[in-house]
């Protein structure tokens, strides 16, 4: 308890004795027992906390007495204070004066009581003192002498308003908690309890005082309950999420609590008892047993997931769907789709009515081997039936909904799901889940699961069906751009291979862009053309074909290789691009963010053979390098410089020229051949150029050269191991150059005697190579031309006769104007040679050289399917 100084004595207030006994609960004439009256407080008491403070004042208003308290809380050792006046010591100066009213009012025999600000005397080194408030009760005393003086109670304010808060604090969290909160003291008996445990088991908090866990929870939970408390108290050990069970008054419905419970302490640290914090759980079991139940369905539709739709074959896919769903979920189950659906049509299978006809696709059982029969007779699989219009089958494919169907009287199935197989607002099929008897019936949740099961292997049926329609177009279209029947060039020998990717999974094979051609080009040349479209299916189809019409259509206008693939790269950056290669053009020279769906990027290698020559010009956009096999030798990359990809733009091609000696094999291939996902490419293109090397060489012992259908056949066996889910396009060429008796070369001055010159040359050629059925009309034609190049061109003219399959003459000059062909009028005397060339050859043309242009003329060899057309006529027709 706190000090008071034994100096002072009592006030002889007459009520003072009278207030004291109140105090003490005792009337007048009552006695307290001795023991009972010098007992100490426990610890814990409410001056532990508080720490009041006390000290007396003398007659001359002087400190006389000074307790520990007051030391502790003015900072003032007792020898220093007694003497000391309180005001001068401990007020501040503007407070002084009516701190002497004060004290002259006290010394004059009056109580008070106020709050009183406060400092304390500075620290060495001239330290501030401490400010602070003090909550003072003043009582009259008197001394031995009959003086009168005064005790001093003091309490910090500070500490007191610390106790409020957490008083208020400590109410707050006990009674505004919106869990069961429980005091529970050493006794194992409710100190205290709020409103929400209140509200839980009935009555006020008040009612709840001195009741024990048994009388809340049944005998053997409340034993464990209070064996459990008694362990809290003794090792001050908290307990977590421990679970209770038991009932509220008024209802039979087991409920469950979580229960947290800790140790709670005085301010000395003495155990006074256990805290207790309850939250209903009963809703939240019942959720994790819902839960669990989900999970299992969970897992099921994890499994479905992983195993239904790894074939895009429709009765595979749903033989994977019966796989998961026995017996695992049902013991018997069957699949069927619309007949339609199986047949390719175009139009969504079925009939509005549930009654089109189906094909019964798959069946499993888990009991037994027989034909299912839930819902009507037996239908073995593969088998064509129709549901009857009545019939619950055709009601759920009418309505797109599940129907349960119960089982027959004395049958082996209990009762049925019959499922509609809806993908994308389309019933594809009906799938049907039955247990039998003694198994536990369908519920909602299992008709859920059985809807979510049929809709994942009905989205994969839909999406085979999908799928196939479109592999079968692609492929259509696919194989109507390649090039039809075995190419044929001069001077080449020529063979070549296309397969669809196949996957190794088994699917069925998907096309993609791959393609290659060959182009025979004015004066017995031939454009080599291998291409990759990236990307699979139709849309890459599409893009091949597109950019193969128009390398066909540059090779025509007679452009070099590289302006070729430059060309090309124009129009493939205009492929995805609304308004064309020239809005594709405009928006490359603006920054904007590309939406890589609509780029089409694909690699090329564009090559043209002269078979006069045996010179080939290659230019390559991001394409493999070509292979050659010479004679005798190993095969070889050739270095051409790879370029950009067509479609990615703002970078020349270069051209590399090389010569081919006679009997060389040229190989063009796509990545297909050489890359898989097991095999790099460096490891591809090594064992593609080892293929090549042994079959390109002359059989031992005969000296016979392989046809080069042999060698593609080989390469194909040999890289088999390589083939993964890519197209391969192989294109082989071996050279066999233009032999020199078969071409003719001349050099004519620019002179009017050169057109009789060139007359009497091409008379001479064509009568050595046997051709005279076609000498009045290549002299003619012949004439015409070289009298062009003279009035319209420049420099030396060169006349060229190259012998094939076809007779190609070729007339070279320096001029850069290409002769344009118009139709004369009748009054006109010129203006027909041109046309005249047109009637009387197969075709005809010009081209730019690097130093000129090149006018040609083709006409058929005598004894083929085209007949010569007389000459006389044509001049004839002409007027």
């Amino acid at each position: 308890m706190s000090e008071i100084p034994a100096k002072a004595t009592e006030s002889k207030d007459p009520s003072g004795g009278a207030r004291a006994k109140a105090a003490n609960g005792l009337g007048a004439g009552e006695a307290l027992p001795g023991d009972a009256m010098w007992q100490s407080s426990p610890p814990g008491s409410i001056y532990d906390y508080i720490k009041v403070a006390s000290f007396s004042i003398g007659p001359d208003g002087l400190i006389d007495q000074w307790s520990l308290r007051a030391e502790q809380l003015f900072g003032i050792p007792a020898g220093r204070a007694v003497g000391m006046d309180p005001i001068e010591a401990l007020i501040d100066p503007d407070l002084r004066e009516r701190g002497h009213r004060k004290m002259a009012e006290i010394l004059d025999g009056r109580e008070w009581t106020g709050v009183v600000p406060f400092r304390t005397p500075g620290g060495a080194g001239g330290a501030r003192g401490r400010q602070g408030l003090a909550e003072v009760y003043v009582m009259p005393t008197r001394t031995e002498g009959g003086e009168k003086a005064a005790v001093c109670i003091v309490v910090d304010v500070r500490i007191l308003r610390s106790i409020e808060t957490d008083l208020a604090a400590s109410q707050a969290i006990f009674g505004q908690s919106p869990f069961g909160f429980l005091l529970i003291d050493t006794d194992l008996r409710v100190r205290r309890a709020n409103q929400r445990f209140a509200s839980t088991f009935g009555g006020t908090p008040d009612d709840h005082r001195g009741r024990g866990v048994h009388d809340y929870l049944p005998r053997p939970e409340a034993e464990r309950v209070a064996a459990t408390l008694r362990r809290v108290l003794e090792t001050g050990d908290s307990i977590t999420d421990m679970h209770v069970t038991g009932f509220v008054p008024g209802s039979d419905e087991r409920r469950h609590w979580s229960v947290n419970l800790y140790r709670v302490h005085s301010g000395p640290g003495r155990p006074i008892g256990v805290a207790w914090l309850g939250t209903d759980i009963t809703a939240r079991r019942a959720a994790a047993r819902e839960a669990a139940a989900a999970r299992r369905n969970l897992a099921l539709l994890n499994e479905a997931g992983a195993r239904i739709g790894n074939s895009l074959d429709l009765e595979t896919t749903a033989r994977e769907l019966l796989d998961v769903v026995v017996p695992g979920f049902c013991d018997l189950a069957t699949v069927d789709l619309y007949q339609g659906l199986l047949a390719g049509d175009e139009t969504p299978p079925g009939l509005a009515d549930g009654s089109a006809e189906l094909r019964r696709v798959a069946f499993a059982s888990a009991v037994s081997d027989a034909p299912f029969s839930g819902t009507g007779a037996p239908v073995e699989v593969g088998a064509v039936h129709h549901y009857p219009f009545n019939s619950p089958c055709a009601d759920a494919l009418r309505a797109a909904r599940p129907r349960l169907v119960p089982g027959e009287e004395g049958g082996l199935v209990q009762s049925t799901l019959a499922v509609p197989m809806v993908a994308h607002d389309t019933v594809v099929g009906l799938a049907q889940f039955a247990r039998t008897k003694g198994s536990e019936p369908f519920g909602d949740r299992d008709r859920d699961l059985a809807v979510e099961l049929a809709a994942r292997a009905a989205v994969c049926i839909d999406n085979a069906r999908l799928y196939r329609r479109e592999h079968e177009r692609a492929l259509i279209l696919q194989r109507s751009l390649l090039p039809p029947g075995d190419p044929e060039a001069s001077g080449l020998d020529i063979a070549c291979r296309y397969l669809p990717g196949n996957a190794a999974t088994g699917r069925p094979s998907e096309v993609g862009g791959d393609w290659f051609d060959v182009i025979e080009l004015p004066g017995h040349r031939t454009a080599l053309v291998v291409g990759d479209v990236m990307g699979r299916g139709l849309r890459a189809a599409v893009a091949m074909g597109e950019l193969r019409t128009a390398v066909r259509t540059l090779a025509l206008l007679d452009l070099e290789p590289a302006e070729v693939l430059s060309q090309l790269d124009e129009i493939a950056r205009g492929l995805g691009a609304p308004g064309g290669v020239q809005q594709a053009t405009r928006a490359a020279r603006r920054p904007r963010e590309a939406d890589l769906s609509e780029v089409y990027l694909a690699t090329c290698i564009y090559a043209v053979y002269d078979s006069v020559t045996r010179r080939c010009t290659f230019a390559n956009a991001g394409h493999l390098p070509p292979v050659l096999v010479e004679p005798g030798e190993s095969a070889l990359m050739l270095d051409v410089p790879p370029g950009m990809p067509l479609g990615v733009g703002g970078e020349p091609f270069e051209e590399v020229e090389v010569e081919l000696p006679e009997g060389a094999l040229l190989a063009l291939y796509t990545d297909g051949l050489v890359e898989s996902r097991d095999h790099p490419l460096d490891e591809g293109l090594q064992a593609f150029v080892g293929a090549l090397t042994d079959p390109a060489r002359p059989a031992v012992g005969t000296g016979a050269v392989r046809s080069l259908e042999d060698v593609c056949d080989h390469v194909l066996r040999t890289l088999d191991t390589h083939h993964g889910e890519d197209d391969i396009a192989l294109l082989m060429a071996r050279v066999q150059g233009l032999p020199a008796e078969s071409v003719g070369d001349w050099t004519l001055p620019r002179e009017p005697r050169s057109v009789g010159r060139a007359r009497e040359y091409a008379r001479g050629q064509l009568l050595s190579w046997d051709l005279e059925p076609l000498v009045d009309t290549t002299e003619l034609l012949v004439s015409e031309l070289v009298t062009n190049a003279l009035r319209y061109g420049e420099g030396e003219i060169r006349l060229r006769l190259l012998l094939d399959r076809t007779l190609v003459c070729e007339v070279w000059d320096a001029g850069l104007v290409q002769p344009r062909r118009r139709r004369a009028r009748d009054t006109d005397e010129g203006g027909r040679g041109l046309q005249l060339v047109g009637l009387l050859s197969a075709a005809w043309g010009s081209r730019r050289t690097p130093h000129g242009k090149t006018v040609w003329f083709e006409l058929p060899l005598p004894g083929g399917d085209t007949g010569l057309t007389d000459p006389a006529e044509a001049l004839l027709s002409l007027f």
